[in-house]
């Protein structure tokens, strides 16, 4: 093994959940290409989203209940592009909400 994997610090399944949260976030960020009907409430779950990723703590409730409210976005995306980028950011949320520590 290298010195490097031997350094490394362990990580938690929730830090592991987190960052593969946060690279869905940061691609959805990425898909807003255009104004639309409807993005100020993409905006503000975006808002919200970056607030819970700041946090010390990890609680998978709220995650949980952030993908409810994507949705809730979702449906309320009339810009039948944008409704698409933004279910397949619900779906990448939902894989990383299961991600799982990868064993050394």
């Amino acid at each position: 093994m290298s010195e490097a994997k031997n350094n490394r610090k362990p990580v938690d399944e929730a830090e592991v959940k987190r960052k593969a949260v946060k690279l869905v976030v940061a691609h959805l960020k990425k898909k807003i290409t255009k104004e639309y009907m409807g993005i100020q409430y993409l905006l503000a779950w975006l808002e919200e989203m970056d607030e819970l990723l700041n946090k010390e703590e990890f609680d998978i409730k709220e995650y949980y209940a952030m993908r409810k409210q994507l949705n809730s976005v979702i449906e309320s995306t009339l810009d039948e592009e944008m409704r698409g980028k933004i279910r397949n950011s619900w779906h990448s949320f939902g894989k990383a909400l299961d991600k799982k520590v990868k064993p050394y």
